[in-house]
């Protein structure tokens, strides 16, 4: 899942001198990824052959890697020792990019439409029913980002609660406390703690759409010295989202599968993916990665980032990471480019011709 972290600026700004440019002169790739319901679709494409077919048409070998721990694998990432990883766009920002590490947006494969929310005790209850109280969640995660944005609109700020740093692993089983009054969190917890009595889920990503995305990042000076790479995963990545639209017995079986790989059932994991806007073809990923919408998100990240320490300690304002996006739009440090969002993979895909 989705843990958070405080950022090891040390290991991050190592990353550089780790990443030498001989690592660049290769023809095998590795690609890390955690269990979550919108990167399954890596652990089906790997175990069915799929990422194969790929790579073996633009003459590379790509290894899909399961790590167990979402931040431990961002880490890795950032040490070089993977040449790509899913994470979500915050962190993305705050880990590698703020660490230092040039990283592209390969694949926004989805972004969070209800798989994030606020959950208080009680019937009938409101955002504005959050004032005063203790909100257990994930600090520095989405989940604080996503409690922010709800105070945000409910006329409320961080100064209004107070955030109890809570492991999702203790989520569910704090929430059942009586000390314990409302919690921030995500699926497949939400779930479970929405359908706790006497409850209510007072805000939830479908209210934010579009700004907690889930992505494929790659390491830019990678993907440029080896656009093979980013063919090859895009043109995988679209076969398995088209499978899993597929309403004939093909399509059950990769549902099916990714179910019980993800440690559920199938209509658990539907239920997952009801509350994921997985873009299911190439052109409507481009059209959300090419919108003026998208660098006004990754603005407020930034901020919320830059208010909360996540862009380290030498950051003087929430500009100090260059974001680039489609059409030559770039947002913060132009000099300091370190995050790109770029859909020239996506829309080959969408063109049909990887």
């Amino acid at each position: 899942m989705r843990t958070p972290r405080l950022l090891s600026l040390l290991a991050a700004s190592l990353a550089a001198v780790l990443l030498s440019p001989g690592a660049f002169a290769k023809d095998r790739f590795n690609i890390c990824w955690t269990i979550y319901a919108g990167w399954m679709p890596w652990e089906y494409g790997a175990s069915e052959g799929i990422v194969k077919k790929w790579a073996d048409k633009y003459g590379i070998e790509i290894e899909v890697t399961q790590l167990n721990d979402y931040v431990e694998s961002i880490n890795q990432y950032t040490a070089g020792q993977f040449d790509g990883c899913t994470m979500t766009n915050m962190d993305a920002l705050t880990i590698p990019a703020a660490g230092g590490v040039d990283s592209t947006a390969l694949i926004v494969g989805d972004f969070s439409n209800g798989n994030d929310g606020v959950v208080l005790k009680g019937k009938g209850k409101t955002l504005a029913d959050l004032r005063g109280q203790s909100v257990n969640l994930v600090e520095l995660s989405v989940s604080h980002y996503l409690l922010a944005r709800g105070l945000e609109q409910a006329g409320l700020s961080e100064r209004d609660v107070k955030v109890v740093n809570t492991s999702d692993a203790d989520l569910a089983a704090a929430f059942n406390t009586r000390e314990v009054t409302a919690v921030t969190t995500w699926n497949p917890i939400l779930s479970t703690v929405a359908a706790t009595p006497d409850t209510s889920l007072v805000f939830d990503s479908s209210k934010i759409p579009g700004e907690i995305m889930d992505l494929l990042v790659v390491n830019s000076d990678t993907l440029k010295a080896h656009p093979e790479l980013g063919k090859a995963l895009a043109g995988a990545w679209y076969e398995i989202v088209a499978l899993m639209h597929d309403n004939g017995p093909r399509g059950q079986a990769a549902l099916d599968h990714m179910a019980k790989a993800s440690g559920t059932d199938l209509a658990g994991y539907k239920a997952q993916l009801n509350a994921t806007r997985l873009f299911a073809t190439p052109k409507e990923a481009v059209a959300f990665a090419t919108s003026a919408a998208l660098p006004e998100t990754m603005d407020r990240v930034a901020r919320f980032s830059f208010d909360h320490g996540l862009l380290g300690e030498g950051a003087q304002s929430a500009d100090a990471v260059g974001m680039s996006f489609a059409n030559d739009v770039v947002r913060g440090d132009a000099g300091n480019l370190r995050l790109r969002f770029d859909p020239r993979y996506m829309q080959m895909a969408a063109d049909g011709s990887l």
